[in-house]
């Protein structure tokens, strides 16, 4: 096993728990039976965009189409407690960019989550579960996960029979907006999860896309913040698609296909000591750019990253938006 000699590496004191080999046939055995597929970082079907956020999970399940994550994805979120007129504009959004080619994204949550899911049905859309695949939340939206996979995927980074803790909601955003060029906010209360959606979309590079509200709906305060913030304003799919077309006309997902691609050929190199022992002195409590370890500690990016790797198994380092880390 090579997660205890990483931890050990890192400075840890004690090893991480393994599950042994028995329970990790039974795993495997129960996710064949539900027609549930792991993907691991760095195999040919793990989400393209997904592998280049940092604490991306190294290990995804899913269930249905998978092939749906060739397509550019646009999430929608919004409230829980949407208003009807949230629903309506939500799933009108929702069709109108499935039928432009887009795979909708959402986290199968009440309000517009749902109405997302529900209107780009047949097209394709995806589903990002807080838990495992055997425990969806809400109870009452078994009958739509059942009724996406036919088209469509659900993807999680949890094992099955994990039911979904509060903490566990903002990791679920995170691959949310991962797996997105962009997310659009529909009505987000001034506290509410859909804002960490957008806060976590801006640190990884996504566009924010809002929709305004009434300034006398409490539903839609922390929209209409965003957009004093500098969020793109959206009222039709004709104003995302403009915003999103240069962006794959750039040519950027061939981009990150070939960086990944010598990523890939650079991960088999070990630091060594005196690597290992510069990258951490370059480390404190205060967050830094993996580009400036890069730079600063004279390394390669792949040594870099896993000098990190072995840090962050032994708990020593934390991880934050926008390429930064810190020493815990």
């Amino acid at each position: 096993m090579a997660l205890p000699e990483l931890a050990r590496r890192g400075g840890s004191k004690s090893s991480p728990r393994i599950f042994t080999r028995e329970q990790a046939e039974a795993e495997l055995e129960a996710a064949r039976t539900r027609n549930i597929e792991y993907v691991a970082l760095g195999e040919p079907a793990y989400p393209l965009r997904l592998r280049m956020v940092d604490d991306a999970p190294p290990l995804v399940s899913i269930r249905g189409k998978s092939d749906i994550f060739a397509r550019p994805q646009i999430a929608i979120v919004g409230s829980r407690n949407a208003s009807a007129a949230g629903v309506k504009f939500a799933g009108r959004m929702a069709k109108d960019l499935a039928a432009a080619g887009f795979a909708i994204v959402s986290g199968l949550a009440r309000g517009i989550d749902a109405a997302a899911h529900r209107a780009s049905l047949e097209s394709g859309t995806i589903a990002v579960l807080a838990g495992g695949h055997d425990c969806i939340y809400p109870a009452e939206h078994v009958e739509l996960a059942e009724a996406l996979v036919a088209c469509g995927a659900a993807i999680s980074e949890m094992p099955l029979g994990w039911e979904p803790r509060a903490h566990d909601f903002p990791r679920r955003n995170r691959l949310i907006s991962g797996l997105s060029i962009g997310v659009i906010i529909v009505e987000a209360a001034r506290r509410s999860g859909s804002l960490i959606t957008a806060r976590l979309a801006g640190e990884q590079g996504r566009e924010v896309f809002v929709v305004p509200g009434s300034p006398l709906d409490p539903r839609c305060e922390g929209t209409n913040g965003l957009l004093k913030q500098g969020a793109i304003p959206v009222t039709e799919a004709s104003d995302v698609i403009a915003a999103i077309e240069p962006i794959i006309g750039r040519g950027t997902v061939l981009a990150e296909i070939r960086e990944l691609e010598q990523d890939v050929l650079q991960k088999n190199a070990e630091p060594l000591a005196n690597d290992r022992n510069r990258i951490i002195s370059l480390l404190g409590p205060t967050p830094v750019s993996i580009d400036d370890l890069v730079r600063l500690a004279q390394a390669t990016p792949a040594v870099v990253r896993a000098s990190l790797l072995e840090l962050e198994i032994a708990g020593r380092i934390e991880r934050h938006g926008a390429g930064l880390v810190s020493l815990l």
